[in-house]
């Protein structure tokens, strides 16, 4: 298992940026793909989006494709969302998670490690 911290939420208006972060400890988190998961009050949790473990290929759900980019440094082991063009209904608790087995899933049961979150509240 590799263990997981979020950083870098807050509050920002409508159409600026946010870049998360999720440091992780762990000599084999470079073997693991990671990914981003959301989830808002009331709601399931939703895939964001995921990148393998080279940082070569990434794919993301259909919500924030073209506005939001994962990226990853396994030097520093940290992965990366940078959020672009921010609505309001991106308000939500945003989850990093990592996976050994699960290239290509948007399930959030495929991802066996997770970290506890960070808020991210977009205003009108």
């Amino acid at each position: 298992q590799v263990q997981l911290v979020e950083s870098g939420g807050g509050l920002v208006q409508a159409g600026g940026s946010l870049r998360l972060s999720c440091a992780a400890s762990g000599r084999t988190f470079s073997s693991y793909a990671t990914g981003w998961f959301r989830q808002a009050p009331g709601k399931e949790r939703e895939f964001v989006a995921a990148i393998n473990w080279r940082g070569i290929n990434q794919y993301y759900g259909g919500s924030v494709k073209g506005r939001f980019t994962i990226s990853r440094d396994n030097a520093k082991n940290t992965v990366y969302l940078q959020m672009n063009s921010l609505k309001p209904e991106d308000t939500a608790v945003y989850y990093c998670a990592a996976t050994t087995t699960a290239w290509g899933s948007t399930s959030s049961a495929d991802f066996g490690s997770w970290g506890q979150g960070t808020q991210v509240t977009v205003s009108s």
